[in-house]
């Protein structure tokens, strides 16, 4: 039986993303805030850029195999409804060290997921269409740097930081309540199992893809960690800029979503080889543009975009090389992007505290980049199977001809 269209149940992915991206990115502005408020160095308060990647990498695994029999409905609820406890935790931790306990409690379910989510987002839309419906959920990370990491920011900067995580735990709330009325029921396959997930999880294409990202997204992380202090101390512009600056990344990043779907379902390797070639070559140029204040606003814009449309060509390629077995494969891309996070702001950070100046991060990042277009090319070399240059059909046995219900999973 064909799997009818459900846009509306993506919406309710998409708000539940955004959420998540909310508190994934909102740090990075508010870590002078932080660094401030808990008597620490903004390079110390970096460490909890790293906590919620922690979070990330150790959960989506876990929680995962924990939850892989578990409806996939019922499974995105239990996710978001640990994600806005982690959140609360943050808000209300009385010093540093609890607050790095709230972000990884936070980071845990982030992995799982999108992980699930984006397996339950291609079973819903018809075929050919499964990159656009990975990057539909994603859009709600893209929204998240236009709207919400710069209005937390500014609330945070007004409001305290703590604020910030108050209202990121509301967002979560709302997101449960979208999953509840607007996800269909999906039922797990029958033949799913830990060890057959992780087994499929040990494909050398599965393993090359996540290295991919590791390298290749690490130089995103490696600038964007400290586009904050960026702005100010290298572009010249005020504190209140700050905002500004990390919405235009947003809006680039938004860009870049829209526009790798379409691509992606057209020709998968190419746009993944395209994406991270234009990545290194921006970075560098960065370097150079921030000192020029509308070239530097340029450049954030055109960063945000090439960064992000690295993620749907890597999430589709793990999940169409884990063939039947796709959600674990998909959670540890996650795992993947978020070791992308916590070692390019480690590097990032690193190359600042040894006096290379605040744009050093751009150089780092851009070796970075290169090292994560040379994993793909090899992988694509190696790669003689289907699926290897264009974006194919993401479900399982049953799961896959099983009409949607709109009961709770």
């Amino acid at each position: 039986m064909p799997r009818p269209p459900r846009p509306i149940a993506l919406f309710a992915l998409a708000v539940s993303a955004f959420g998540i991206g909310t508190t994934e990115f909102v740090m990075m502005g508010l870590l002078p805030n932080v660094a401030d408020d808990l008597g620490t160095s903004v390079p110390t308060a970096g460490h909890l850029v790293a906590a919620y990647a922690i979070g990330v990498v150790v959960g989506a695994p876990l929680l995962t195999a924990l939850g892989s029999r578990i409806p996939r409905k019922r499974m995105l609820l239990l996710l978001m409804a640990l994600f806005t406890v982690g959140n609360l935790a943050s808000a209300l931790a009385p010093g540093f060290g609890w607050l790095v306990a709230g972000r990884v409690l936070a980071g845990l379910p982030h992995g799982a997921f999108f992980g699930v989510g984006a397996v339950v987002a291609a079973r819903l839309v018809a075929d050919g269409r499964q990159a656009r419906a990975v990057a539909t959920m994603f859009l709600g990370l893209t929204v998240a740097n236009i709207v919400g990491v710069p209005a937390a920011t500014l609330l945070g900067q007004h409001l305290g930081w703590r604020a910030t995580f108050l209202v990121v735990a509301v967002i979560g709330l709302v997101a449960m309540a979208a999953l509840a009325r607007l996800v269909p029921y999906v039922p797990v396959d029958a033949r799913q199992s830990v060890r057959r997930e992780l087994r499929t999880l040990g494909d050398r294409q599965v393993l090359l893809g996540l290295l991919t990202a590791v390298f290749g997204f690490a130089g995103v992380f490696a600038v964007y960690s400290y586009l904050a202090s960026m702005t100010t101390e290298v572009m010249g512009f005020g504190e209140s800029s700050v905002t500004v600056v990390l919405a235009l990344f947003g809006i680039g990043m938004t860009l870049g979503a829209l526009a790798a779907g379409p691509l992606t379902d057209r020709a998968l390797r190419p746009t993944l080889y395209g994406s991270l070639a234009a990545l290194a070559v921006v970075l560098v140029a960065f370097n150079f543009t921030a000192h020029v204040r509308w070239a530097a606003l340029v450049t954030v814009v055109v960063l945000g975009a090439v960064g992000f449309m690295t993620t749907t060509p890597l999430q589709m390629l793990v999940m169409n090389k884990a063939k039947e077995a796709p959600t674990l494969a998909s959670a540890s891309n996650h795992s993947a992007f978020n070791l992308a996070n916590a070692g390019g702001a480690w590097l990032g950070g690193t190359a600042i505290a040894a006096g290379w100046g605040w744009m050093s991060p751009t150089l780092v990042g851009a070796v970075l980049a290169v090292a994560g277009l040379g994993i793909a090319v090899t992988a694509g070399l190696l790669d003689r199977g289907p699926g290897s240059s264009r974006s194919r059909v993401v479900a399982s046995g049953a799961a896959s001809r099983e009409p949607a219900r709109d009961t709770v999973g």
